[in-house]
């Protein structure tokens, strides 16, 4: 009966060991793929998702300024000082600029801008140096008129919505339609985004998820009345009708 206890303790000794093994083997393999995994995953660049470019994880949390029509700019010249000029961005965009042919500015940040003139330059100066530098420049704003108490144009402070940009207008008259407040933006150099916008619902609702926060340039126009229809899309020079509140 001793050997027999002997013999069986024996057998449960080595199943035991056996499971010690198998533990031990997988945890070391799990290890391994976890360490595979991991050096995979670091090759993967932040803003990016499954190699495709993420505009939500990778969008511009600070874009540089733009140049705009009027923008007045220096371009200064470390080697060749007889190039050095002030020049401002006129009504076409272009920038006219000394010894080569104008160039287009207008939506260029400065660093494009500078690579622009160094290419244009580089053709009869070597390597050129240029340095270009914004002197005057229209402040952000945005335009408030129709049917609001004080229209007309407003610099632009920060993050802020349709909402907030009409209680700085001073609010809507006795006379306004606030359920059919219009948003244009500009989307090309000769069209505009027209969006309606339901204002008097957002405030009652208190839900202003729906509120559009501006960018620089925007129009907001309060009719008086209800416009019958208004097309998603306009070319520039019809969005002067919306100047005139008296139109409607």
């Amino acid at each position: 009966m001793k050997g027999g206890n002997g013999g069986t303790v024996l057998i449960l000794a080595g199943v035991l060991l056996q499971q010690v093994l198998v533990v031990a083997v997988a945890q070391e393999v799990g290890t391994r793929v976890a360490m595979q995994s991991a050096g995979t995953s670091a090759t993967t660049k932040p803003g990016k998702a499954d190699g495709e470019r993420s505009p939500e994880l990778a969008g511009d949390r600070h874009p540089l300024y733009r140049l705009c029509r009027s923008d007045l700019i220096e371009v200064s010249f470390t080697f060749s000082p007889e190039f050095n000029q002030t020049t401002r961005v006129q009504p076409d965009g272009f920038v006219a600029l000394r010894g080569i042919a104008p160039l287009y500015a207008e939506g260029k940040t400065l660093p494009e801008i500078d690579e622009a003139m160094r290419g244009a330059y580089s053709g009869f100066l070597h390597d050129p140096d240029i340095t270009v530098t914004l002197k005057e420049f229209d402040a952000p704003h945005f335009v408030a008129t129709g049917e609001v108490t004080h229209p007309g144009k407003y610099e632009l402070h920060g993050d802020t919505t349709v909402a907030e940009a009409v209680a700085i207008a001073g609010g809507f008259t006795s006379q306004s339609k606030d359920s059919q407040v219009v948003l244009f933006r500009r989307t090309a150099d000769d069209r505009v985004e027209a969006r309606r916008l339901d204002v008097k619902q957002m405030l009652n609702s208190r839900n202003l998820n729906e509120d559009v926060h501006l960018e620089p340039g925007d129009l907001i126009f309060v009719p008086q009345g209800t416009l019958s229809k208004i097309r998603p899309y306009l070319r520039m020079p019809y969005l002067g009708v919306y100047w005139n509140p008296a139109q409607f």
